[in-house]
């Protein structure tokens, strides 16, 4: 299971962060340090929901 969350998170991980890039500069936070603190928020919000997802994946078999 654990390899499955990984290559989810992969996937789940970069899109979340690069949502929530996308929500900063759609705000007018241009500068490097809200971009990162918005990616990082990101990249951490995807451990529940690739721990979930994959959990649900994982079950189905």
């Amino acid at each position: 299971m654990y390899r499955l969350a990984f290559i989810l998170h992969l996937f789940i991980g970069s899109t979340l962060a690069g949502s929530a890039v996308v929500a900063a500069l759609a705000m007018g936070q241009d500068t490097l340090q809200p971009i990162l603190i918005a990616a990082l928020v990101g990249f951490l919000a995807a451990f529940p929901v690739t721990w979930l997802v994959a959990r649900k994946l994982y079950t189905l078999r």
